[in-house]
């Protein structure tokens, strides 16, 4: 509780605190502060106009932060808050331009995480916070992620342990009468759509938006996720008929695709094929794990877009920037390019 109390005396000084919530590590200041939370886009490289998520404690602490929020929307707020899921809403007055990118609307969310709870508690304001990593890094899911990317750069790292799920929260533009999904996450579409009805999915949610539009949440421009050396996706049988060719990569992949391959490469493993949330969970700590290889490129394995493999897929093919290879043939190909 004492290093809380120091982390929020942080906050309210105008300072940065890396904090666990239960999808990743989270960089926070205060959100009514617009020097204390331009300090974030400074120690992460972030873009400005690329907007930021304000996290509350409390339903009463959203008035302080959105305007006008419908009577359906917080009715499903309060079931599936504390939790995974961040709303577009429109702003209160009070929000600064710095934290809404100067838009008319601001993304929050309520973590489902004691130590984020008892954090913005602690600190009697909201809290502004994108993921702890240096833009276009893979998000951090451990401290020592953070510590990797922005030591030296934030005030103070509160080390949580390793979160729950691994990937951000679930974006949903809720200032519509049809909520709209900006980003798949830890929260599935399935389960969202039990509590705010049938959610309109474009078809470019996968694809990066071009400089010149506007992202009203995080995830949605520039390049995200990305490991530093060479990333190939692949189809799982175009991975396992081309191990024999894939020495010198290090291959992303479940078990079972590790198994398979046998000597033929490097492998760092994701978990079970039949456990999706075990596969996110390990994600990014494995795009991490791929810069600390030997290897001259890594291939990392798709999955099914059901569930929370929607989240996953999502990430594979930012972090790649490109479709994934369906045959061992042009998957050889990309790597000898």
């Amino acid at each position: 509780m004492e290093r809380i109390q120091r982390a929020a005396k942080i906050i309210t000084s105008g300072g940065t605190v890396a904090f666990p919530t239960e999808t990743v590590y989270g960089i926070g200041a205060n959100a009514f502060d617009n020097d204390a939370c331009a300090k974030i886009f400074k120690a992460k490289g972030r873009p400005a106009d690329n907007p930021l998520i304000v996290h509350v404690a409390s339903l009463a602490q959203l008035g302080d932060v959105a305007s006008d929020v419908p009577d359906a929307i917080m009715k499903a707020l309060k079931v599936v808050w504390p939790g995974p899921i961040t709303l577009i809403l429109k702003k209160a007055d009070r929000m600064p331009d710095t934290v809404t990118a100067s838009l008319e609307t601001v993304a929050v969310r309520m973590p489902a995480h004691p130590v984020a709870l008892r954090l913005i508690e602690a600190s009697g304001v909201p809290i502004a916070a994108p993921s702890a990593n240096a833009s276009t890094r893979p998000s951090p899911s451990k401290a020592s992620h953070v510590i990797q990317d922005l030591d030296g750069k934030v005030d103070m790292i509160l080390d949580g342990g390793e979160t729950a799920f691994g990937l951000e929260s679930t974006i949903i533009d809720a200032t519509s009468e049809k909520c709209r999904l900006l980003r798949p996450g830890a929260f599935t579409l399935e389960e969202l759509e039990r509590y705010f009805g049938k959610i309109d999915v474009p078809k470019s949610i996968n694809v990066t938006l071009k400089e010149s539009d506007i992202a009203i949440a995080p995830g949605m421009k520039y390049r995200h996720y990305a490991p530093k050396k060479m990333l190939v996706a692949a189809e799982r049988d175009a991975i396992t008929q081309a191990a024999e060719g894939l020495k010198g990569a290090t291959v992303m992949c479940s078990d079972q695709v590790a198994d398979a391959i046998g000597k033929h490469a490097d492998t760092i493993r994701l978990g079970d094929e039949a456990n999706l949330y075990e596969i996110a969970k390990n994600l990014f700590d494995a795009l991490r794990n791929l810069d600390k290889t030997k290897s001259f490129a890594g291939v990392i394995q798709t999955f099914p877009e059901r569930g929370i493999g929607f989240a996953i897929m999502n990430r594979v093919l930012k972090a790649s920037g490109s479709k994934p290879a369906t045959s061992a043939e042009e998957l050889l190909d990309r790597l000898s390019r």
